[in-house]
């Protein structure tokens, strides 16, 4: 097991946990985000608003796939990744999945305070945005549960998460 795919919500601070996690591990680390944005030389944002949601989905996947070259190394994975075609099935044959869980309410707020624009959030007011989110993660949620652990995003104890790892990984 020498890759972790950090798999949530937009919002839930896959990337930040994958750099401590890697940092901790004395792993690498990789953005399925940054690994699209490389190879298409397009960003996520511009590609959702030149081309389609379902296209980008299938490049996706694809890249998602690339990383399985990689050794030693959290990849974070976008929002939606984990929803499409068989990439949760194939994370879970080809690493270790971690699920970053957070409420609701703490999603919206990361959002309406977000630095980086999100496609699917975009031009949204704070109403929209809380009523988009209340249904549009409760449909991601079955698949962000497949994860082999599930940690609390809000509080993430960084030593939990390691140890739990630690006793997932074959000696």
């Amino acid at each position: 097991m020498n890759r972790i795919y950090i798999v949530g919500y937009m919002g839930a601070g896959k990337t930040t946990a994958a750099r401590h996690l890697a940092q901790r591990l004395g792993w690498e680390v990789a953005d399925t985000d940054d690994l699209f944005e490389e190879k298409y030389k397009i960003s996520v944002c511009d590609f959702f608003n030149k081309y389609d949601e379902a296209l980008y989905r299938k490049l996706e996947s694809e890249v998602l796939k690339s990383t399985e070259s990689l050794e030693n190394v959290v990849i974070s994975t976008g929002g939606g990744t984990a929803c499409y075609f068989d990439n949760m099935d194939w994370m879970n044959q080809h690493g270790l999945t971690v699920f970053l869980r957070i409420s609701q309410k703490a999603v919206v707020d990361r959002l309406v305070h977000a630095k980086r624009k999100r496609p699917l959030a975009e031009g949204k007011t704070e109403e929209e945005l809380a009523a988009f989110v209340e249904q549009h993660y409760t449909g991601r949620l079955p698949f962000y549960e497949q994860s082999r652990i599930t940690v609390k995003a809000e509080d993430l104890d960084l030593d939990s998460l390691v140890k739990q790892i630690e006793e997932l990984r074959p000696p």
